[in-house]
This record gives structure tokens, C-alpha cells and sequence, in this order.
């Protein structure tokens, strides 16, 4: 590399300067973005209750009723997990605790204890989904019987979050890869199935709903994206890299944590996209009408191949294992913030997927058991919401980052407007 004196040699002055302004701009980037991977991480474990199987079921429901129609909801859900995501983080970096911690510390002990409550069912609740949907993969992709395949997706699970005592950024490679995973397949079920990207383009700004049946896919696909266990874990998340003491550190901090949010959230909105993409270029396409997860994977292997069927299973595990893992963390987090419970964290994983895996054994249809564990976090949602509205428009609380009126009241128009979906969609099934 030359050296100072030999540029100055070489070049007139004028193209020095300019030689000398490339050179610190590039070095400012390259500073830039090194500091910004370091805060890349929580976020990628919050999107992950973004594609769950929860989502898997919905998605795959709408695409092969109504096509591209529901395209819209996807991205309106993805606009709300965003602020809500945001919200939580910024409480966090700005308190230096967890929502749970802080709703033990502001609020009576017994609206803590009926938070609690509240927390530990949307854990439970969750964690149900998830874990059926990572046993279900291992069934549908190696053939190996549901109750052997819920212990397999027990031990994995503990194993992701055992490996969390080594520290939370070895946890958020781990599923990260496993979002990759989930990525991946579906690139490749989407470059199989050929979809009208015109057609998706146009369904994707402009909102329309098929008929009443479509309400209730679209109010599903809601209640599938906006989770109430990630919105406690993303304040807790966000602490191992909350280190700055000043208020401009803080400021920094949540710059690069918004960002984070943004390409997490998106790569999530993606992979739902696809979902919706492939189950209507597939199914729709063929006058298939597909209602559960196993029908979907046996649908595929005729219509496009082996491969592309075994794409869909590996997706369905890595979504099942990581959000399962990220649920039981959920969970933690829950039990230790309100009321202050110093359990083990064997015993806390253990409380968590015990639902999951009495419903395997006891032979159950585990569509029924999913279905059941969204109409209950349609309930759950607002005992998460409401708290982090209420903290996070407190000024004594957050200071600088008090939520200006604006966002206060784009924060209670979106929670009056998943409330009535959701009451929809509960009363529906009904």
C-alpha cells in the first residue's frame, strides 16, 4: 500500500483531497457496519414467532382458497409486529429491564400476579403451537411416529436454549441458521411452483377480501404474526448489548436495534409472502382447497416432485425447533419479571412444553390442538400490549424516549383494531 508521502508525490492536491475524503468515507462504512452486525441478533430470535407453524397453517389455508387475495394481510400484520417489536425494544434500552421486570416494579402485586397468569398461558400457548409444529416436520419428513418425535424436538430445544449459558450471541447464531433454513426451502418451493408475480405485486397493495369466508383466513393470518410472548422477550433480549451509560450511547443503541427489527421483520414478512406465493401457485392453481399441514406435504410430492416436499418438512422443523426454543425462552423470562419466581430453567422449559407433549400422547388431532392455541392467544394479546403502551408513554419511566402522542395513538388504534379481528376470529370458530 503506498504510503502518505508517495500519494502526495503522485497526485495534484485537489485530487489528494478527494483521494484522502473516498479512503475516510469507506472507513466510516466498513466502522459502520462492523458495529452494526455486533447489534444484529435479537431481533432474528423475535422474528422467528413470525414463521412458526402457526403461520404455516394460515398462510397455506389462505393461498389455496383465495389465491393471491390475502397477500395485503400479510404485509399490514408484518407493519404492526414491527411498531409493537419497537416499542418493546426501546423500553428495554431505555430502562435497562425487561417489561415484566418493569410491571413488577410499577404496578400492584395483584395485577402482576394476573399478568403473570395471563404471560404464562401465551407461553404455554405458544410453545404448543410450536412444539407440535416441530414434532409434525420430523413426521412428515422422516416418517418417524409423533410420540418419538416430540421427544426428539424436546431434546433438541433444551439443548438450543442449554447452549444460552454460554452466552445469548452463540443462541442467536443458532437460530439464525435455522431461519436460514426456513429461507432456503422456501426458495426453493417458490423457484418450483412458478407463481404470477404481477398478480402478487397488485394483491399485495391493494386490500380485497373474497367473500366471508376470507375474513376469517385474514383475521387468522393476524393472530398468527403478532405474538405476545416476543413482545416480553425483545426487551430482554436486547440487555447483553445495553451497556452504553449515557443518554446519546442509548440513543445508538436503539438506531442499530431498529434497524435490526427492520431486516428481521422483513426477512419474516418474506418467508410468509412465500408461503401465501406457493400454496396459490400450487394449490389454487389446481382446484386443491388444502386445510391442514399434512395434506399440504403430500400435496406437493405429486404436483412438484419429491424435492420440493422435502423442502416444505425441513422448513416445517427448523420453524418448529427455533420457535419452540424461543418460546421456552419467552417462558423464562415470564416466570422470573412479575412476581419475581426463582425457578430452575429446566423446570421453567419443562412447565412450558408440558402441554405439547401430553396432547402427543394422548393421541389428539394436532391441527385441532394449533387451532385451539391461536383462538387463546387472540384472548392473550391485549395483557401484553396494554402494559407496554401504558410504560413506555411514562416519562418518569423512559425519558428522552417517551413515546411522542403520534405513536401513543397509533399504538391503541392498532390494539383496538387486533381486539376486534381477534373477537372476530374467536367468535367465528365458535
Amino acid at each position: 500500500m503506498l504510503d502518505d508521502s508517495v500519494v502526495q508525490q503522485t497526485l495534484p492536491k485537489s485530487e489528494l483531497l478527494h483521494a484522502r475524503e473516498i479512503t475516510h468515507s469507506k472507513l466510516l462504512d466498513k466502522t459502520s457496519f462492523k458495529s452494526l452486525l455486533k447489534f444484529f441478533g435479537p431481533a432474528f430470535i423475535v422474528s422467528v414467532a413470525y414463521i412458526d407453524p402457526g403461520n404455516f397453517a394460515t398462510n397455506i389455508s389462505g393461498g389455496s382458497k383465495f389465491n393471491y387475495s390475502l397477500l395485503w394481510v400479510i404485509l399490514w400484520s408484518n407493519l404492526m409486529a414491527i411498531f409493537l417489536q419497537t416499542l418493546s425494544a426501546k423500553l428495554g434500552i431505555a430502562t435497562g429491564q425487561s417489561l415484566p421486570c418493569l410491571c413488577g416494579r410499577v404496578f400492584s402485586r395483584r395485577v402482576n400476579w394476573l399478568l403473570w397468569v395471563l404471560a404464562e398461558f401465551a407461553a404455554m400457548a405458544t410453545d404448543l403451537a410450536e412444539f407440535l409444529g416441530g414434532t409434525l416436520g420430523l413426521y412428515l419428513l422422516f416418517n418417524i411416529p409423533m410420540a418419538y418425535a416430540g421427544v426428539i424436538t424436546a431434546v433438541l430445544t433444551f439443548l438450543i436454549v442449554f447452549l444460552g449459558k454460554y452466552g445469548q450471541r452463540l443462541v442467536e447464531i443458532i437460530i439464525t441458521m435455522l431461519v436460514a433454513v426456513i429461507c432456503a426451502a422456501y426458495a426453493v418451493e417458490v423457484f418450483l411452483s412458478k407463481p404470477d408475480w404481477s398478480m402478487a405485486a397488485m394483491h399485495i397493495l391493494l386490500p380485497s377480501l373474497p367473500g366471508t369466508d376470507a375474513v376469517l383466513i385474514a383475521v387468522g393470518m393476524l393472530g398468527a404474526t403478532v405474538m405476545p410472548h416476543v413482545i416480553y422477550l425483545h426487551s430482554q433480549l436486547v440487555q447483553c448489548r445495553n451497556g452504553a451509560t449515557t443518554v446519546q450511547g442509548k440513543i445508538r443503541h436503539f438506531k442499530m436495534e431498529r434497524i435490526d427489527i427492520i431486516v428481521a421483520m422483513n426477512i419474516a414478512f418474506i418467508v410468509n409472502s412465500a408461503m401465501v406465493l406457493v400454496s396459490a401457485s400450487v394449490f389454487f392453481r389446481n382446484g386443491i382447497i388444502v386445510d391442514t399441514i399434512e395434506q399440504a406435504h403430500k400435496t406437493l410430492s405429486p404436483l412438484l416432485g419429491s424435492m420440493s416436499a422435502g423442502a416444505f418438512g425441513l422448513a416445517l422443523v427448523a420453524s418448529g425447533l427455533s420457535s419452540s426454543a424461543v418460546g421456552t425462552m419467552a417462558g423464562q423470562t415470564i416466570m422470573q419479571g412479575f412476581v419475581g419466581l426463582k425457578l430452575s430453567d429446566n423446570f421453567t422449559r419443562i412447565i412450558t412444553m408440558a402441554p405439547a407433549m401430553l396432547i402427543i400422547l394422548s393421541g389428539l388431532n394436532p391441527m385441532d390442538a394449533l387451532v385451539l392455541s391461536q383462538v387463546s392467544l387472540s384472548f392473550l394479546l391485549p395483557a401484553a400490549v396494554i402494559p407496554l403502551l401504558l410504560l413506555t408513554a411514562r416519562k418518569d419511566i423512559m425519558g428522552i424516549f417517551t413515546n411522542k402522542p403520534g405513536v401513543n395513538a397509533a399504538g391503541w388504534i392498532i390494539l383496538s383494531l387486533i381486539t376486534i379481528l381477534n373477537a372476530i376470529l374467536v367468535c367465528s370458530l365458535l
